[in-house]
């Protein structure tokens, strides 16, 4: 199975429910022939380089995929007759596409967007409560400044380190050991 990337103007005039109505049919043509959605990234509405159909901008939409060449086709046919697709593009990504890669890909995907709205969601709440009580946020830095207290000191320097080791081993030698140095 081969890894595909299709890039797709879409006309910005259209609704939000156009478009969604385009996507859809997208997926539902690569659900049909057998093919997997990897990711569907849109870009947005973003100025146009030079006019495509006397349009000043275009809605960008990527869609990654893997599929055989009859998907592929079949996605650029629909992009040719529905006019609601103004520029549309396809490229190889990889000629032997690993699926269980890719789902350990996605798998990674998800649960980092996961980690980063789980950590955005934080940072509202505590930026909330601390709006919400003016006396919080001083509290908070005062107990930063007790923690930073409690924690270890920095790690001796290598030389400290050495130096304090030599300490240790003459301090091991016992009153027996020094006499047969001696």
């Amino acid at each position: 199975m081969r890894r595909y990337e299709t890039f797709v103007i879409v006309d910005p005039d259209i609704s939000q429910e156009q478009r969604n109505l385009l996507q859809d049919r997208v997926k539902e043509l690569i659900g049909q022939l057998h093919g997997m959605l990897v990711f569907e990234d849109e870009w947005g509405d973003r100025k146009l380089a030079y006019e495509i159909k006397k349009k000043q901008r275009g809605y960008y939409v990527r869609f990654d995929y893997c599929g055989g060449a009859e998907l592929v086709t079949e996605i650029e046919r629909f992009f040719r007759i529905d006019d609601r697709a103004l520029k549309y593009m396809t490229v190889l990504l990889d000629k032997d596409a690993d699926l269980e890669k890719i789902k350990a890909e996605q798998a990674a995907a998800e649960t980092k967007r996961e980690l980063e709205k789980a950590a955005a969601e934080k940072a509202r709440e505590q930026e909330a409560a601390a709006s919400a009580s003016p006396e919080g946020a001083p509290q908070e830095d005062e107990a930063a400044a007790a923690e930073a207290e409690q924690a270890p000191q920095e790690a001796e320097s290598p030389a400290e380190a050495r130096a304090s080791d030599a300490e240790e081993s003459v301090a091991k030698i016992t009153p027996s050991e020094k006499k047969e140095e001696a």
